[in-house]
């Protein structure tokens, strides 16, 4: 019984050193934060995670899924900041192999806000690893007398490299002030 427990605790501590891994050789890069139209808007590249392991597992048939959760955060005088808003945006890829086409979804909250069908490769990289004036939140949620920030966490499904099959996740955040 202890012999299993010390595998078990080596296996996590692997996986964990292994997500620490791929972390590192991927970039999540948050552009300025925009206002349009009275919304606050918000654009990003996942840089290098469309590398090879994605590619094989597109290829192979996965459905392919990159996940991006978007947070609009302020700091208040707690020790715990205060979210303003969230908005999560999930990027489909489904391959076809005998048509060898890509069936590509976006969706924002849930709702398909766009889909497409393609065989070109570059479409499919940046349908996965970018968003454009993604819609975060109304200017009426914001105030001019605080400092915000907004918080991308990108996570990446199959996992490629995790033999526990946890996804891979990337976070980076922005700080920015409201100047209506």
């Amino acid at each position: 019984m202890r012999n299993v427990r010390a595998w078990v605790a080596f296996a996590v501590i692997v996986s964990a050193l292994t997500a620490v891994a791929v972390r590192a050789d991927e970039n999540l890069q948050i552009k300025p934060v925009l206002i349009h139209d009275n919304h606050v808007v918000v654009s990003y590249v996942l840089e290098d995670a469309y590398n090879a392991a994605v590619k094989d597992a597109i290829s192979s048939g996965l459905k392919t899924t990159f996940s991006y959760d978007l947070e609009l955060r302020t700091k208040v005088p707690a020790w715990i900041d205060r979210v303003i808003a969230t908005v999560n945006v999930t990027v489909t890829d489904e391959y076809d192999n005998l048509t060898r086409r890509h069936h590509l979804t976006r969706a924002i909250d849930g709702r398909i806000e766009d889909d497409t069908i393609t065989e070109d490769d570059a479409v499919v990289k940046t349908w996965l690893t970018t968003g454009t004036r993604v819609p975060l939140c109304d200017t009426r949620q914001v105030d001019s007398t605080r400092d915000y920030y907004v918080r991308i966490t990108a996570k990446t499904r199959p996992a490629t490299s995790s033999f526990l099959g946890l996804p891979r996740t990337v976070t980076n955040q922005v700080k920015f002030t409201f100047i209506p």
